[in-house]
């Protein structure tokens, strides 16, 4: 192996696939990519039904822990992230939401210059191939297929979304298009019944090119300086410590918890931080861990009264018969991950856009799939998706084996509490509703004996759980706690950048995995020194009357493509 690269990724995860397909585009350069992990051919990846095994597996998962959560009867909770080629995107629901537009004009107005919605919608819809053909929204052509599984064949997800329709709250056609808010189907990251990765999608179809070198178990050590320019990596591979060096730029992808811990590991983060880890400040960067935030969310569960779940599916027979009809055809229940339906709803009049977010399941089981009920059920997974609560990521040592603390402080903010409550009452109202009387038994979770502030507040610190979204523990913005500049370089060193989901200003008003991959098409280009796209400028839906009412019937214009 040549001992000196252009580029050097760590992390072949959501976004490092991603740039690595795009930056060996140009054959003139040399592209390394540094997995801890190894290989994503397994069923249990590759499977879409499959996505609770590998997420709760230690060799494809980190297996991160946060600190006891001192607003969660001090609870540790599980912090999964991908450690196999395709990092996150290999082990994780396989949903794809985008966010709000919103949202990125939010990260605009908070510094991070060119990140507004008509500057990312042309890399949302470069990296996409929608399953129902392109529009202004939606890619026709891109590495990364999406499509609804099966379609929601299931009876129980156009029940829900009737519920949602007879509750006051609009029908979407695509909460990935021009009207976010209202109740609909959900897309999936899936390619002909497979899994489709960012591995499967970007790196695998490029794995053969000449100007690209992918070494798996191989655990980054520390960056490597000279004064405050980064040259190359220290990695540990076989036993052995080698060096590399990089004679262009070291791009971080290596995660919300990974990307802030090599930094600090390496010298770069808050001095005091440091200083406690026994690691020699390189560089004082403040906000190196700052800003950890994340999604979490409650279950609301319900009997079903007709024989329609999954449950029936659930016998080692039936798993079984599943197992075999993906292996022999790719179609079936295990060629989707069930969340085929859900909904977009604002918590309370004068939110111009939606701030609560629905993941509907024909099952009653926890994200994770433990703890199934034992009988026919239904659920929804639901939570407040633009959290105020916010943690951190701090290095114990310089040990990259040793792992980092982490601690989200989630339900810190009483405007996250209140959230929750108003999750809870909202869902159970919605479920409340005629199109659910055939199929809504009684309520399993949190059960009718929870209806005080203080009961729902109970229930939420004691089953709460992380939607496995981190973000924001390397902000991107122009202000001192900012860790990268708008062109996600680390500010006061050349030569090395941060490209994954930890440059997040905040949250995105869905799961991260869409946002990131459109994160790391825009940087490949910042990287290359290309012209960005041209930004494109699409009308937004609003539903009418947000300003006064917390829910409405119709939306505010409608816009026909």
């Amino acid at each position: 192996m040549a001992q000196s690269f252009d580029y050097i990724i760590v992390g072949a995860g959501s976004a490092g696939c991603v740039l690595a397909h795009r930056l060996t585009e140009d054959p003139k350069v040399s592209v390394l990519v540094l997995e801890y992990g190894g290989s994503d051919k397994s069923v249990i990846i590759q499977m879409p039904s499959a996505f609770s095994i590998p997420m709760n597996t230690k060799r494809y998962n980190w297996h991160f822990e946060t600190e006891p959560e001192p607003y969660l009867n001090n609870r540790r909770l599980h912090c999964p992230r991908g450690k196999v080629l395709g990092g996150s995107s290999s082990i994780n629901g396989l949903v794809y939401i985008r966010g709000h537009a919103y949202d990125f004009d939010e990260w605009e107005s908070l510094g991070a210059k060119h990140w507004g919605y008509r500057h990312c919608l042309p890399y949302f819809k470069r990296a996409e191939s929608f399953t129902f053909g392109a529009d202004h929204y939606r890619g026709g052509d891109g590495p990364l297929a999406t499509n609804n599984g099966n379609n929601m064949a299931n009876p129980l997800y156009g029940a829900w979304i009737e519920a949602g329709a007879e509750a006051g709250y609009i029908k979407t056609d695509d909460c990935n298009g021009y009207m976010q808010e209202g109740f609909g189907a959900m897309h999936m990251t899936v390619k002909n019944g497979v899994r489709c990765s960012t591995a499967n999608a970007y790196l695998h179809p490029v794995m053969q090119r000449p100007n690209l070198t992918v070494l798996t178990h191989a655990m980054t050590r520390r960056i490597l300086l000279e004064g405050k320019r980064a040259v190359g990596i220290e990695y540990d591979q076989r036993g052995q410590t080698h060096t590399v060096r990089c004679q262009g730029e070291v791009l971080v992808s290596s995660g919300p918890i990974g990307s802030p811990h090599l930094l600090q590991r390496s010298g770069i983060g808050p001095a005091a931080v440091l200083r406690q880890a026994g690691i020699e400040l390189k560089h004082d960067l403040p906000g190196v861990g700052e800003n950890l935030q994340d999604h979490s969310e409650i279950y609301i569960q319900y009997t079903c009264k007709q024989p329609i779940t999954l449950h029936s599916k659930m016998s080692l027979w039936g798993k079984a018969m599943i197992g075999l009809r993906w292996l022999l055809f790719k179609d079936g229940l295990g060629a989707s991950n069930h969340f085929e339906a859900g909904g977009f709803i604002r918590s309370g009049k004068g939110l111009r856009w939606p701030d609560i977010q629905f993941h509907f399941l024909p099952a009653a089981m926890r994200y994770d799939g433990d703890k199934p009920f034992k009988g026919h059920g239904f659920m929804v997974l639901t939570g407040p998706n633009k959290p105020k609560s916010r943690g951190y990521v701090r290095a114990r040592s310089a040990d990259p084996y040793q792992h980092p603390e982490i601690r989200f402080n989630y339900l810190e903010s009483e405007a996250d509490r209140e959230g929750f409550r108003r999750c809870v009452r909202l869902t159970r109202e919605i479920l409340a509703q005629p199109a659910m009387d055939y199929y809504r038994g009684e309520e399993l979770a949190p059960g009718p004996q929870v209806q005080t502030d203080a009961e729902i507040d109970a229930f939420v610190r004691a089953n709460m759980e992380s939607t496995m979204h981190p973000c924001g523990s390397c902000r991107m913005g122009e202000d001192d706690m900012a860790v990268v500049d708008s062109e996600l370089r680390v500010r006061g060193i050349t030569g090395l950048r941060v490209i994954d989901s930890s440059v997040f200003p905040t949250e995105p008003n869905g799961n991260l995995n869409a946002p990131t991959i459109m994160l790391a098409e825009r940087a490949a280009d910042l990287v290359r020194g290309l012209v960005p796209l041209a930004p494109e400028d699409m009308p937004v839906g609003e539903v009418g009357g947000w300003e006064s009412a917390q829910r409405s019937g119709q939306p505010k214009r409608q816009y026909s493509v």
